[in-house]
């Protein structure tokens, strides 16, 4: 599965994307997010923003979707425009 990070929590992990063999008791997005926290501090630090948006195979997802058959998911802060 790609993982994909975009603006500040690229800037957090330090790179744009993952790629993992996930454990299939991996179910959700949350459960991802608990698994990637345990990568280090720097995973701690992206994935604690409140207001971080999730797409999963393009679509925009919640913490409870489901993560199973995924081909890829990707993590970002609110989008803005002025």
């Amino acid at each position: 599965m790609r993982i994909r990070y975009f603006a500040s929590v690229r800037e957090c992990v330090g790179k744009s994307e993952d790629v993992l063999e996930l454990n299939p008791a991996l179910k959700t997005v949350a459960d991802l997010i608990k698994h990637l926290k345990q990568s280090g501090e720097e995973y701690i630090r992206a994935f604690d923003s409140v207001s971080l948006r999730i797409a999963v195979d393009h679509s925009h997802a919640h913490l409870n979707t489901s993560i199973e058959g995924a081909k890829e998911i990707a993590f970002f802060p609110p989008m803005t425009g002025g």
